[in-house]
């Protein structure tokens, strides 16, 4: 039986379904795959300690997730055309000595976004988050033609930022960047509201934005899959907004990685299913 392994890394990812989606998707195929999680915290170590250790143990490859997406560039020898223009990498693969990053957040989002709100409006899109989740995310978003991305980041040089590169690679006034006093005015007249923060996560509990700032007019979307029905998609529902949760962006993101940690073609309406069952109370 041939044999892979592989895994995560990044910071409270103790609840994280990645292991089950892997190796229960490998099982199918007939491989064995063992995916551990390194938790930066736990372990008290910076993701390139990690990557290090991981090559002389014999690692496949790794996904990577918060903190770590900007993080663990200068660490990598390659970075493919996606990764290298999104500034992010959430896919690490080595190959021979070498480590080679990839992004398959963005692909993940676009392809969840187009299945769940297939007719959303993408005028106006208020994103949080100038992460490296923020910056899939907000070229998924211009990627399916979204009018105006406005970007909001409680690090306002971040925001700016992102918007910048976003609007370089997308065209002037397609991106830009506003402060969280903005987001009243910039509310009342956006489609639809994107968290691409950490808050909702288990391990950030809590809204990412004051809860009266939410009205029916809006979609909202969350890429937080831990909880998969986060405090603002509970709130963004009992208004009556569509909303779309993060269990759609983790799978086709996981199938993107499980293409390159194995060369095989994964199923995912499988592992959609896989998900569902995994999150069943």
């Amino acid at each position: 039986m041939t044999s892979f392994l592989a895994g995560l890394i990044g910071s409270g990812i103790g609840p994280s379904l990645s292991p089950a989606l892997h190796e229960r998707e490998a099982r199918h195929h007939g491989l064995n795959l063992v995916y551990r999680l390194l938790d930066i915290d736990v372990l008290g170590r910076p993701v390139g300690e990690l990557l290090w250790a991981a090559r002389r143990f014999g690692y496949d490859g790794f996904n990577i997730t918060h903190p770590c997406k900007q993080a663990v560039i200068p660490h990598l020898d390659e970075l493919s055309e996606d990764a290298r223009a999104l500034g992010a990498v959430n896919t690490v693969v080595f190959d021979g000595d070498r480590a080679i990053g990839h992004n398959t957040d963005w692909t993940g989002f676009a392809e969840s976004f187009t299945r769940g709100l297939p007719d959303a409006p993408v005028r106006r899109i208020v994103q949080l988050g100038a992460g490296g989740a923020g910056a899939a995310v907000g070229h998924a978003l211009l990627t399916l033609g979204a009018g105006l991305l406005t970007v909001v980041d409680t690090r306002p040089d971040r925001a700016k930022e992102l918007a910048a590169r976003l609007a370089g690679r997308f065209g002037d006034g397609r991106a830009h960047a506003a402060a969280p006093d903005d987001l009243p005015g910039l509310l009342a007249t956006a489609d639809g509201l994107v968290n691409a923060s950490p808050v909702g996560m288990a391990h950030h509990p809590g809204l990412p934005l004051p809860a009266e700032l939410l009205h029916p007019g809006l979609w909202v979307a969350d890429i937080v899959y831990r909880p998969l029905e986060t405090p603002l998609l509970r709130h963004a529902r009992t208004l009556g907004c569509r909303t779309l949760d993060g269990g759609g962006m983790v799978v086709f993101q996981a199938a993107h990685a499980f293409r390159l940690f194995t060369g095989r073609e994964p199923d995912t309406g499988r592992m959609l299913a896989h998900l569902a069952e995994l999150i069943a109370p």
